[in-house]
């Protein structure tokens, strides 16, 4: 079967005799075997003519090259064709077993054993199609990634060092096709939304005319987390499109089954394609919002940030008792949100809030002396210099070392790690925050009624809606948000929050008693009555309608983390 490898030079065939190829050392190439399926669906859908040329990069033992052999033998109608089948492989036992079975199947294709990215684009085949390699970022390294970069730039993709090795894979890929081209590929979710694809989005929607997305509902590869889509991209340098085509399957195995494609069209080519999993009612609703005044980015009302690092939070963060016990003085400490956010879960964290959990023994204070210390503090920073706690790189690189660089206390905390929704949270404390949670610091003029509502407000259908489409699946199925992508979602505008102002402050204490009890969906409906229903007007079927996609997102999040179904919050 196929499988996607790295790229990490020529590796030619020498005299000894290599060592068995054991899973970890596919999986320290990227190498993954493709389903069969996969292979003979992407085949059927590129190869179009017994004379067509095609390319199977990271070709495996030429799953991919066989399966176009049998489709060019179905289109002629007969064995007899000479097909134009190439492979290039990195590991030379996977390319020994390609070559010999394409002998086996009666062909004699032309597999090279290197590194893909060393091969110069030929701009001469009428097909590339494959499995690329994966492998994420903090391993893809070295003379590997600078050649990737490179390859990416030549097609005016400026890929950052946070891309993992199918991104450039992609781009390089594409780069061997002759006008008019096919390019089909199995790649990771991925591709609809991190970050660092954007440039290939925008790359494969300018290059092509046509570009459709195979989405399934269950994991592809067993044993492995990640999910994959199949891009299947057509009509190469005949480009741009302005939409895409989404098709829908549950697993590999029920790919002949695929339902008719729907269109969905993106707001920029390089924004995330994770609304192109919604259904069309769901997203007519959503992207109306969108266009209309009603919602606005985050960034409207203000700036998000990280938060403060401090290099060993447990060094820096101090709970009430153990500042009693070092004797500090309030000169040497500053308030602070405890690291995590699980203690902001409601609509304000009050200076009540902080001290109850100082009594309970979180760490609601941050040492950070701001002019001299006192002797207590000098003592406290000796014990942190004898324990190498100033060796630390965060802590080495600033002076003095225990001095956190500062940050002004934020307006609204927003937590950035969750296994429901991001919430934000009017900062009624004054407290400080770490890199645990954002701030969003609000502009002067939205000030009051930002701190006032806006956390209430942004618990609505529409909001959570927004939240799984900029944000993005981490580990275990929790939704992270980064600041950039904060600037994104999409909240009740200054003007809607206004003019629901009287339903909103109505609806506050029986919203912040839902939260309380932990009842997120109480809470939202009864936002969404003040604001969504009340203030705009929507049908309630349009609403269902979002919560709904809201759910769709959420469940296929936690199900690629791992955790399986649960209920609705």
């Amino acid at each position: 079967m196929s499988e996607g490898c790295c790229t990490l030079g020529d590796m030619p065939a020498g005299p000894t005799t290599p060592p068995a190829d054991t899973a970890p050392l596919r999986k320290a190439r990227g190498a993954f075997f493709t389903p069969p399926a996969l292979a003979e669906y992407v085949s059927d859908w590129a190869v179009r003519s017994a004379q067509d040329r095609v390319l199977e990069p990271s070709c495996g033992d030429a799953e991919f090259l066989l399966a176009a052999l049998r489709r060019m033998r179905a289109v002629a109608g007969t064995t007899e064709t000479v097909p134009h089948l190439d492979g290039v492989e990195l590991h030379e036992p996977s390319a020994a077993a390609a070559r010999s079975r394409l002998r086996a199947a009666g062909v004699e294709g032309t597999v090279r054993t290197g590194d893909f990215f060393a091969v110069e684009p030929t701009g001469s085949y009428d097909v590339v199609i494959g499995n690329p390699p994966y492998i994420r970022y903090q391993d893809f390294t070295g003379e590997a990634r600078a050649k990737s970069l490179a390859a990416a730039l030549r097609a005016g993709v400026n890929l950052t060092r946070l891309a993992s090795s199918w991104a450039a894979f992609t781009v390089h890929s594409a780069l061997f096709l002759k006008p008019g081209g096919r390019l089909g590929l199995v790649l990771p979710a991925e591709l609809l939304s991190v970050n660092y694809a954007a440039e290939v989005r925008r790359f494969l929607m300018e290059r092509f005319a046509r570009v459709d997305l195979v989405l399934f509902e269950e994991r592809v590869f067993p044993g492995v987390q990640e999910e994959v889509v199949l891009l299947l991209a057509d009509g190469y340098g005949a480009g741009p499109t302005d939409e895409c085509h989404i098709y829908q399957t549950r697993t590999a195995q029920t790919l002949s089954t695929t339902a008719v494609p729907r269109a969905w069209r993106p707001e920029d080519p390089s924004a995330k394609w994770t609304p192109s999993l919604l259904g069309s009612e769901v997203l007519d609703v959503y992207g109306g919002l969108l266009r209309g005044e009603g919602f606005t980015p985050l960034e409207t009302w203000g700036e998000t940030t990280l938060g403060m690092v401090t290099g060993n939070n447990r060094y820096f963060a101090l709970s009430p008792e153990r500042v009693r016990e070092l004797g500090l003085r309030r000169s040497d400490l500053l308030p602070l949100s405890p690291p995590g956010s699980s203690h902001l879960r409601g609509g304000a964290f009050t200076r009540q809030a902080l001290t109850a959990l100082g009594r309970r023994g979180y760490p609601v204070w941050l040492f950070r002396p701001g002019g001299r210390p006192s002797p207590a503090a000098l003592a406290y920073i000796a014990a942190g210099e004898a324990t190498g706690v100033h060796e630390a790189y965060k802590c080495r690189v600033r002076t003095p070392w225990w001095r956190v660089p500062l940050q002004e206390p934020a307006d609204l905390l927003l937590t950035y790690m969750n296994a429901d929704t991001p919430r934000l949270v009017a900062n009624a404390a004054g407290a400080h925050h770490l890199n645990s949670v954002h701030g969003l610091y609000l502009r002067a003029e939205q000030r009051e009624l930002g701190r006032a509502l806006l956390p209430y407000a942004a618990l609505n259908s529409m909001t959570l809606l927004g939240a799984e489409t900029v944000g993005r699946a981490y580990g275990g199925g929790l939704l992270k948000i980064e600041p950039r992508e904060a600037d994104r979602l999409p909240v009740p505008s200054p003007a809607l929050v206004e003019a629901a102002r009287p339903a909103l402050e109505e609806a506050e204490p029986e919203v912040t008693a839902a939260l309380q009890r932990g009842q997120l969906l109480t809470a939202v409906e009864r936002v969404d009555a003040a604001l969504l229903t009340g203030a705009l007007g929507l049908a309630p079927g349009e609403v269902a309608a979002l919560r709904a996609g809201r759910e769709q997102l959420a469940a296929r999040r936690r199900s690629r983390g791992g955790r399986g179904p649960v209920a609705a919050p």
